[in-house]
């Protein structure tokens, strides 16, 4: 009875944002991606859940419908995947991500599109027109990401990041990390 319910809200979510995703996959543009996907942050709930969720299944490259995708919580690239079983907390931003089955992302966590975003070297030029380059950031299957969190790196299978841990480099599956610049604390299991 319960799948037959998630399956009716999903429909229903679907059906509810037509208006919003049709026009994002005809007309493209980052913009009008990013308008409408901040718009359906603002719904409160499972419900507003099962709306970001239909959205995002159909403008990401994948998104589960089996995906817990928070309030205030959006997606900035729409090269982004976000496989079944994935939670994601209040209020994340999320770039252009990779996140593996059931990961779960605390709140206020950023997930940026690798660390080489922004170009500062040429003196007298701003910052906002160096450009930069965008990468597909990868967190492996059954991560913990603590709140608060700042993700510019992979992340292997199974990894934990403590809390307001900043995440500049790739770490292997099972390791905990924590800390700006975040460090090996140990490994899963304590290996």
């Amino acid at each position: 009875m319960k799948k037959l319910a998630q399956k009716i809200a999903f429909f229903f979510a679907t059906a509810l944002t037509c208006p919003l995703f049709i026009p994002v996959r005809i007309v493209g543009g980052d913009g009008l991606f990013c308008a409408c996907g901040q718009f359906l942050a603002l719904f409160p709930g499972k419900t507003g859940s099962y709306l970001r969720a239909a959205y995002y299944g159909k403008t990401l490259v994948q998104c589960s419908k089996k995906a817990f995708i928070g309030f205030g919580s959006f997606f900035s690239h729409r090269n982004a995947v976000v496989e079944e079983g994935v939670y994601i907390g209040a209020n994340c931003i999320i770039g252009m991500a990779k996140i593996g089955k059931n990961c779960t992302i605390g709140s206020h966590v950023s997930l940026l599109s690798g660390k080489k975003q922004h170009g500062f070297d040429q003196v007298g030029v701003p910052i906002q027109e160096q450009g930069g380059t965008f990468e597909q950031v990868r967190l492996g299957e059954n991560c913990w990401i603590g709140e608060r969190s700042v993700i510019m790196a992979d992340l292997g299978t199974q990894c934990v990041v403590g809390a307001g841990s900043v995440v500049t480099k790739s770490f292997d599956d099972l390791s905990i990390v924590g800390g700006n610049p975040a460090k090996m604390l140990r490994q899963v299991g304590g290996l």
